[in-house]
């Protein structure tokens, strides 16, 4: 599903991010990327749907090397990986149901298909009730559970959430999180980047620690470990 092998990222300014990066991760895995704040962690996950190219090395993503990827195919890649982010990213004009659907639109979509698609990932996320709200009329946690649902909409292989948890309280945060084991119990690869220790720790998934850009922890039942 995703492979590094011997992946480096040096930005512009000198800044070592990611150091001889190799890693396999499998269809279906359900991945805590971890480590001290400026470790290279959202690096890491930028580099998987293409929001940054890697200096060397090769990423595999379903057989497609981003590294070589031409940008006009990006779009492409973007529709099949789902990134759910710790602001939400939802557009501020368009109702619940509108922010889910217009990943469909955009690609042409029957009408009828989409309403039934949406009406479904709305059915996972508990929001149907929602689908005509906009999104300044819900609570931190009820956005992010859009957020997810947008990024599913086109059943992906694998979503990546960059702290998705960030900006939501605990009883929130553990709504969320149960929402991403279902989606990872239906076969979809989830990779994930945190700061919630409490998390972690508790729901024993596979930890990849990374530190000062490198893998130095990867265990298939870890934990968070100790960072400031």
């Amino acid at each position: 599903m995703i492979e590094m092998t011997d992946v480096y990222k040096t930005y512009s300014n000198g800044v070592l991010a990611i150091n001889g990066i190799n890693v396999k991760i499998d269809q279906g895995e359900f991945v805590y990327v971890v480590g001290p704040s400026g470790a290279g962690k959202s690096t890491f996950i930028k580099m998987m749907y293409r929001e940054e190219k890697p200096t060397d090395g090769k990423i595999l993503i379903n057989g497609v090397n981003l590294a070589k990827l031409r940008e006009k195919k990006v779009p492409q890649l973007r529709r099949s990986i789902g990134v759910v982010f710790q602001d939400f990213k939802l557009l501020p004009k368009l109702t619940v149901y509108e922010n889910i659907a217009f990943a469909l639109e955009v690609i042409g979509e029957q009408p009828r298909v989409i309403k039934k698609k949406v009406l479904d990932v709305l059915d996972l996320v508990q929001l149907k009730h929602k689908a005509r709200s906009f999104p300044n009329e819900l609570s931190g946690g009820e956005q992010q559970r859009v957020s997810i649902a947008r990024s599913i909409i086109n059943n992906p292989g694998v979503v990546i959430a960059d702290e998705p948890t960030g900006n939501l309280d605990p009883d929130t945060s553990w709504e969320i999180m149960n929402i991403f084991e279902e989606i990872n119990n239906r076969g979809t690869t989830v990779v994930m980047a945190t700061h919630n220790r409490e998390i972690v720790n508790t729901m024993k998934k596979r930890v990849i620690a990374i530190e000062g850009g490198k893998i130095v922890r990867d265990e298939a039942r870890g934990e968070y470990g100790i960072y400031d």
